[in-house]
Formats: structure tokens, C-alpha cells, sequence
């Protein structure tokens, strides 16, 4: 049940936005961003291009860093520990307002822009989470907002966080442990997305670290039984989690990948490794999946006689909701309306639906209601959730996809590199700097986000689920 506090909250934000319409300065941010647009996309362009992965993104992130300091930003590089993390500030005094960007691709999954699966580059990295357009779509809104600071027609701060890493060791954790959200009221997010709604839905926390098995060499034909196989252990910790998979609840997820299994079929491997995620709805759910899973991999060393170590990598926590912010973004996605597509991107679509074995009816960029939020909604996770539970977070998705599209997949680098992405990308630098904009214009909007924040949060203490040191900066 809602405190009076927060129920409170819910009503004077609703009353603050039932005049919304297309302002000026709305207008100007429209503006804004369409003056912006081609340099916007040949940025989105330039990093799908260069699809440069986790804490690699050197190239990346100029080119996102140097076009923020030529609109006027006051750029420092290579916070928190990563050469690839930056935060672009312009403005002064508050309310202070950040809005995310993201670089990074994953390896693998290179693809043209063009709705048949072909490799841009055969082996090589492609951006399937649509990186390239979030990092560009958040500096068009960021400059956008600058522009309107400039010109006196609002007063504040405005930051760019250029966060590395998402896809494999989660950067913003770093950036949250080095305090470059302490001074930030509310922080907006997008991500691209097969449709177009302000997201209030969670995602899951994850636990991320690796699993090693140190034996004893041998001929496995000659002496086998010289050797102490740690082969032997990863195949027995590997069925212990499969075998565990039934007696978990529904909400839990785990999934491993095989790093070294051993060399050559002639020798006991002495050697192996494995890289393994726990994931769950709440983050005080998964610890004890997490535990256990660490006690299986005793378990297995004992069986195989050998040694075991677990090394922590990182951690997220699951986002924490903010309605109050989505009821913001809400109302500028209805005064945006939906994104038009042409035939001939229709046509794109449909094809890669077709190729991907999913109904073919093309492009989904309807505005829904603001949707009721789920216990337990699934999916992926994102290290936007860190960010979540140290300063008031809005989300958006954007459509930059078909409906049904494969995530993580070809079928999503083959957008992010033509006009399907661009139009998601330039939207969502509209509606997010709208939804900025409200904050900047009325103070009582940003009283309900953060009442809503600390409402959600409640006693709760955030713990940042990392080892001690800096960054996984050279681990890749």
C-alpha cells in the first residue's frame, strides 16, 4: 500500500501535467535536435562502425566526448577509473539533471545494414543492444536542454554521462562507487527497443564471476591416473547447476559459458574455467542462489581432487521504478505521437521477420498507456539499476527494431545502422530533453520523483556488488 507521502506525490504531479502541450521552448528542443540530426547520426554511424567492446570503446568515446565539448560542454575524461568513461557538464546551481549514454558493442555479431543476415566484418564485434544509437540519441538531448541553458530560458545543470562497459563488466558501477551521481536530483535513461513506451517495469540482478579448477597434468592415455582432471570438475560443477535448475524459483536465471575446457584430447587439463551469472528479480533473492552455487564448485573440487577458486567480477541491482518520472515521460511521448515509417523501412522490417522466423508486421511505435508495474517483469538487467538506487531514474524505450526482433542478435545491428535507428535514436532525444525540460521548468516535479525515490528505497542501503580495487580495465 502507498504511504500518504507518496500518494501525495502521485497527485500534485498530476495536477502540474494536465496542461501539458508544445511550448516554446518544446519547440525549440524539437528544434533543437532536428538541427543537431545529421551530426547525430553520423556520430550513431561512426560507433556502429567502429562496434568497439567493453572498456575498448577508446574511439567510441571521443567521438561522443570531443562533439559534446564542441557544443560548449565542459568535458572531463577518464573517470572513476575507466579511460572510456566521461561526464560532459554544462550549466551551473540547480536542479542538476543527467541523462545517460552508452557505447559498447558485443563480440561476434557483426552485421551490414540490411535485413538478410552478412557480416560487416566476419568475426568481429556489432552493435545488437543498439549502443550506438543510445549514446548519441542522450547527447541530442543534452544539448538540446544546453541550448535552452544557454539562451536563459532555463536555469541549471545539465550532465552527459558517457558510461563504458555495459554489456559485459557494467561501468556505471564504478561511476556510482566514485560518486559522480551525488550532486545529480534526477537521472534520465533510454534504451533502443522493438516499441516506444516510457518504461516502468524493473529488470533483474545479476551476480557476475568466474569459476576456476586447478588440477594435475598428465598423459591420459600413458598415466591417466597421475593426472587430477580439472575438466572432470567444471563437467560435475556444470551438472550440479543444470540439476539444480529444478528447484530454484521460476524468477531465478543461470547461465554459464565455457572458457577453458583444456587444450588437447591427449593431456589431463590441469587447468579450467568457466564464466557464470546468477540472475533474479531482487537482488536479496539472487545472494542466496549466488551462495550456493559458490558451494557447489567446492563440491565438484572435492569430487575431482582438485583445487577451486571463485573470483567475483561485479554485480547489479535490479532498477527501481519511478512512476512519477514515467508519468513525466508519458505525457511528452503523447505529445510527440508516434514514429511514421516509410514503405521502404516497413518493407526492411518485415524482412528481417521474415528471416528471424517471426510474424511479419513490421514496425511497432504506438504510444500505450502508461503500463502497471509488474512484480516480476523479466528480461535482461543493466547496470542503470546501480545508478537507480543512488538518484531518481526515469526510463524510456524507443523503437529502433521490428516488433518481435531478436535481441543481442544480427537483426538488431542491421537496424542500428540505417533509418529504422535513426528515427528511434532522434525520438528519443526529443522526449527525453521534453521530459527534462519539465523538471528544469517546475520544482514540484522533481519534489515528486524524489519523493517517490526515497519512498521505493525506503531503509534500504545500496552496497555495490564489486571487488575492491579499481575497474576490470585490462581483463578482457
Amino acid at each position: 500500500m502507498k504511504s500518504v507521502f507518496a500518494f501525495l506525490a502521485v497527485i500534485l504531479l498530476c495536477s502540474s501535467m494536465t496542461a501539458q502541450k508544445m511550448t516554446a521552448n518544446k519547440k525549440a528542443i524539437v528544434e533543437s535536435v532536428e538541427k543537431h540530426k545529421k551530426a547525430l547520426i553520423d556520430i550513431s554511424d561512426k560507433v556502429w562502425a567502429l562496434a568497439e567492446t567493453a572498456f575498448e570503446e577508446k574511439q567510441s568515446s571521443k567521438i561522443l566526448a570531443d562533439y559534446a565539448e564542441q557544443q560548449g560542454f565542459t568535458v572531463e575524461r577518464g573517470v572513476a577509473g575507466m579511460p572510456t568513461a566521461f561526464v560532459a557538464t554544462y550549466g551551473s546551481g540547480s536542479p542538476v539533471i543527467s541523462v545517460l549514454g552508452e557505447f559498447d558493442a558485443l563480440p561476434g555479431i557483426s552485421q551490414k545494414a540490411q535485413p538478410t543476415k552478412a557480416p560487416l566484418n566476419e568475426g568481429a564485434a556489432g552493435h545488437g543492444c543498439g549502443h550506438n544509437l543510445f549514446g548519441a540519441g542522450s547527447l541530442g538531448a543534452a544539448i538540446a536542454v544546453k541550448e535552452l541553458i544557454e539562451a536563459g530560458k532555463i536555469k541549471g545543470t545539465v550532465k552527459f554521462m558517457g558510461t563504458p562497459s555495459e554489456e559485459k563488466f557494467f561501468g556505471k558501477i564504478w561511476m556510482v562507487r566514485d560518486g559522480i551521481w551525488d550532486d545529480v536530483d534526477v537521472n534520465i535513461s533510454w534504451h533502443p527497443s522493438a516499441s516506444t513506451k516510457a518504461d516502468v517495469q524493473s529488470s533483474l540482478a545479476l551476480v557476475d564471476f568466474k569459476v576456476e579448477f586447478f588440477g594435475q597434468a598428465a598423459h591420459a592415455s600413458a598415466d591417466p591416473w597421475n593426472g587430477r582432471s580439472a575438466s572432470d570438475a567444471l563437467e560435475l560443477y556444470t551438472t550440479g547447476i543444470n540439476y539444480y535448475r529444478e528447484h530454484v524459483k521460476p524468477t531465478v536465471r543461470m547461465h554459464y559459458h565455457i572458457q577453458d575446457g583444456g587444450q588437447v584430447v591427449n593431456v589431463v587439463p590441469d587447468y579450467a574455467r568457466l564464466w557464470m551469472r546468477v540472475r533474479d528479480t531482487k537482488r536479496e533473492d539472487m545472494m542466496p542462489v549466488y551462495e550456493r552455487v559458490q558451494k557447489m564448485a567446492e563440491g565438484a573440487a572435492i569430487m575431482a581432487n582438485v583445487d577451486y577458486k571463485v573470483s567475483l567480477i561485479s554485480g547489479i541491482y535490479e532498477v527501481l521504478v519511478n512512476r512519477a518520472g514515467g508519468q513525466i515521460m508519458q505525457k511528452n511521448l503523447e505529445l510527440l505521437g508516434p514514429i511514421n515509417y516509410t514503405p521502404e523501412e516497413i518493407a526492411f522490417g518485415k524482412k528481417i521477420q521474415e528471416v528471424t522466423g517471426k510474424p511479419q508486421v513490421g514496425m511497432d511505435s504506438k504510444i500505450n498507456p502508461l503500463e502497471e508495474t509488474k512484480d516480476h517483469p523479466g528480461g535482461g538487467s543493466t547496470d542503470v539499476g546501480d545508478v537507480s538506487w543512488n538518484v531518481p531514474n526515469i526510463n524510456l524505450g524507443v523503437t529502433t527494431a521490428p516488433k518481435d526482433t531478436p535481441w543481442h542478435s544480427w537483426a538488431v545491428v542491421a537496424c542500428g545502422g540505417m533509418s529504422i535507428g535513426h528515427k528511434g535514436m532522434t525520438y528519443a532525444s526529443k522526449a527525453m530533453a521534453m521530459t527534462m525540460l519539465d523538471l528544469f521548468e517546475n520544482p514540484k516535479l522533481v519534489d515528486a520523483v524524489k519523493a517517490e525515490y526515497k519512498e521505493r528505497k525506503g531503509d534500504a542501503i545500496y552496497e555495490a556488488i564489486v571487488p575492491a580495487g579499481p575497474p576490470p580495465v585490462n581483463q578482457n
